[in-house]
């Protein structure tokens, strides 16, 4: 007998638990299956099977259990219809772009954006013919005034942005009619923020930072309404980015946790943000909860918690950034983010070394930018680190 559905919808926390099970029967564990093709039972059963739409059990480059239930699991936490997983958030944004997007369209996109994004948009978008006009995304209806009616796509939006956390209007974002929108939410994760239910088509995370959550999957994913993530599907098994089973394994066990962590981790990273506000090595603390940030009734409006990360500039400069990530003890000098372990980062050599000048200047990725991905430690051990280190910075 089947369970009796609830009468109440499931809120965020239990749907982390409850959600992507179809394919693991009565174990409580998710299930693995490590295959990558399946026999089918004849001719008739084999050609079913190669012209269906995302039909499990044939070839894993088309389906597979595992990540079906990984899937299925994200679609529940974002309240979309469907999802698509992929090999990476690089693998899910591009195979988006290059699916919904051919030789003479246009896509307006946020200056403020992940480097590898900016970099793709710019490259092989530009040399494949696709157009891109970069608008400030904290300035109201930047993104609608540079639609072209007919020719605009695709319009992506990330919030909050990397490395600053800009957020961008969701309801701007979702009210636009004409182009396909899609939001990367990955610093909020789905228990932070639904793009979906402010209009917006498509939310897109690199699931392999809070979504998995433990520093050993590699995945990314897409979630909204069925029709259309089946379309971005057709397009993907050509493009071949790929989940492995074994990394939507790890995916699915990160979500069982999703909510607790998440919890902790943004009530440690407010903590931080406050307690470094006022500190005399710190010019500014950039972080949704705090507030003095200028977006703070936004993120208030939109979000359900501000966030695991923060940012901060040192008056000090890139000779302060470098005394700190030289004598930094708990937090680990790494530039991803969403794992248990606290995590530290230069942006400008790191993660977003590949902009120009003037685009760093733009996304405000200074020399003293430090941006801090905050773990499951004791807030007061990662205070007592970062007071510690910032003790003998340089000064401006």
């Amino acid at each position: 007998m089947s369970a009796p559905e609830p009468s109440e919808p499931q809120q965020p926390a239990t749907r982390a638990i409850t959600a992507g099970r179809s394919a693991s029967g009565s174990s409580l564990a998710p299930a693995l299956f490590a295959s990558t093709v399946w026999e089918s039972t004849g001719l008739a059963d084999a050609n079913r099977r190669a012209t269906g739409t995302r039909v499990g059990q044939f070839y894993s480059r088309y389906a597979n259990p595992t990540v079906r239930s990984f899937e299925e699991a994200v679609a529940a936490l974002e309240g979309a219809e469907d999802a698509l997983a992929f090999a990476s958030g690089m693998g899910a944004i591009s195979t988006v772009v290059l699916a919904l997007c051919s030789a003479g369209d246009h896509i307006v996109a946020q200056r403020q954006l992940y480097a590898g994004t900016l970099a793709f948009l710019q490259g092989p978008c530009q040399r494949f013919g696709i157009e891109t006009t970069f608008v400030d995304a904290r300035e109201p209806g930047a993104f609608a005034a540079a639609v072209r009616p007919g020719t605009t796509m695709l319009v992506l939006a990330e919030t909050p942005s990397n490395p600053r956390l800009d957020l961008v209007d969701l309801d701007e974002i979702g009210g636009l009619r004409g182009p396909i929108t899609v939001v990367d939410s990955t610093l909020a994760t789905p228990l932070g923020q639904q793009p979906l239910a402010h209009g917006v088509h498509l939310s897109l995370h690199s699931a392999t930072k809070g979504i998995a959550g433990h520093n050993d999957a590699t995945l990314g994913v897409v979630a909204g309404e069925k029709e259309l993530t089946d379309a971005i599907w057709a397009y993907s098994v050509l493009h071949g980015a790929t989940p492995s089973p074994f990394d939507a394994l790890n995916g699915l066990r990160g979500i069982r946790t999703l909510a607790v962590r998440t919890r902790q981790q943004s009530e440690t990273a407010l903590f931080l943000a406050e307690a470094l506000a006022t500190h005399p090595a710190v010019d500014i603390v950039h972080h949704p909860g705090l507030s003095s940030y200028p977006q703070f009734d936004l993120a208030k409006r939109q979000m359900r918690h501000t966030g695991t990360m923060l940012s901060v500039d040192l008056a000090g400069g890139r000779a302060a950034a470098a005394h700190v990530l030289d004598t930094i003890r708990i937090a680990h000098v790494a530039t991803s983010l969403g794992g248990p372990e606290t995590l530290i980062c230069h942006p400008a050599t790191s993660t977003h070394a590949s902009l120009s000048r003037d685009e760093a200047a733009f996304a405000g990725v200074t020399p003293g930018l430090l941006r801090i991905s905050v773990g499951l430690e004791d807030a007061q051990d990662l205070l007592r680190d970062l007071l510690d280190a910032l003790a003998d910075a340089p000064d401006a």
